[in-house]
């Protein structure tokens, strides 16, 4: 078995400085090449049971374990990696529909395909401070002074997500049905009024990290995007914090009428329906970040926001949108609260009080 058979391995910016190490385990009984580096990143490769002793010896502590093929008995080094908290995740070089739904049969920490590159990292990254995060959760711990105090039955739970994609699917599909004349009528209308694409397409960050393409109608000019840095003494969140996480610009210059209008409506918003669709995002969730904002908060007090699906709308939206006196701790705070309490009945709740927020007073 060559050692990068079941990796893809690409270039990681040298902006990744710390020594981490990646232990791939096959259920393989052939002898394994000799380990590997790439970047600051140590590859080993072991069978399942060679990988379980030297866990149990502490002969290896990795950072992650990533399982190289589905087809293997791995219960005995999943509930061994629980033990230690070490993140273990189902890994493909390609996405592939039948692993992904291994994946929560085993119930590991979650499914990641693709080359190693540097969003990969921060990801794996994220799946450890979860990992940690949870952990500690359930044996009573609450390091974390932004943190709310929870039990650990309000841990959400994988019988959960999998009844929340459900009615996702569902209510995407039949809103992108129902809606897609007016989606249409919006499309015309961006198109005529100024100069650009109809959609605005970003990479954010959703669950554990993970980046995806963004979408939502385009609402300001084009080449908005290269006018940030000029703009960012006007950052609504600048006057709660020194250090700003968030960006946010109160009656924003570079939006156009019709982005005022659609902005105000949250009918740009839309086209989120098929990221929905598409298991980027879920109806309800924490907001997904650019990844500008989203690598700030991968800190250890921070990064439960991240146990929560990226949604469309989610309680931020509903109890501090739009207030000035918002603060990035209180956003964060109100993140890792949806996190740790969501439910199907919390998320109905949200939904009910999204419709009261639709329109604001605001243009944030």
């Amino acid at each position: 078995m060559s050692s990068v058979q079941f990796l893809a391995p690409a270039s990681i910016p040298s902006t990744i400085t710390s020594e981490r190490i990646f232990l791939f385990v096959s259920g393989s009984a052939q002898p394994l090449a000799t380990d590997y580096k790439i970047a600051s990143i140590q590859c080993h490769q072991e069978t399942v049971q060679n990988a379980i002793s030297k866990l149990r010896s502490g002969d290896i502590q990795p950072n992650v374990v990533l399982l190289a093929n589905a087809d293997e008995n791995y219960s005995s080094l999943i509930k061994l990696l629980g033990i230690k908290n070490i993140p273990v995740v189902l890994y493909t070089p390609l996405f592939n529909e039948a692993s992904k739904e291994i994946a929560l049969t085993l119930q590991v920490d979650d499914y990641v395909y693709g080359s190693i590159n540097e969003d990969f990292v921060k990801h794996v990254d994220v799946l450890k401070k979860i990992k940690s995060f949870k952990s500690n959760v359930k044996k009573g711990i609450h390091p974390i002074a932004i943190t709310p105090q929870f039990s650990p039955d309000q841990l959400p739970s994988k019988k959960m997500w999998s009844m929340k994609r459900v009615i996702d699917i569902a209510a995407s599909l039949g809103g992108l049905l129902i809606l897609s004349p007016i989606m249409l009528l919006i499309a015309i209308a961006v198109k005529l009024e100024s100069k650009g694409s109809i959609f605005y397409i970003s990479k954010r960050s959703g669950t554990g990290y993970r980046v995806f393409d963004f979408y939502k109608f385009r609402t300001m000019r084009q080449g908005s995007d290269k006018e940030l840095k000029n703009l960012s003494s006007s950052n609504q969140y600048s006057e709660t914090s020194d250090k700003a996480i968030f960006f946010k610009i109160k009656n924003d210059p570079r939006v156009t009428r019709l982005g005022q209008f659609l902005r105000s409506t949250s009918l740009d918003e839309l086209p989120q329906l098929f990221n929905v669709l598409k298991g980027d995002m879920s109806l309800v969730g924490n907001r997904p970040l650019p990844l500008y904002e989203a690598e700030q908060l991968t800190r250890d007090n921070m990064a439960a926001r991240f146990l929560a699906p990226a949604g469309i709308t989610g309680l931020w939206q509903v109890t501090k949108r739009g207030k000035e006196n918002m603060s990035p701790e209180e956003r964060i705070q109100l993140d890792v609260e949806y996190a740790l309490r969501n439910s199907f009945i919390y998320d109905i709740k949200i939904l009910a009080r999204t419709f009261f927020v639709l329109l604001q007073k605001e243009r944030v």
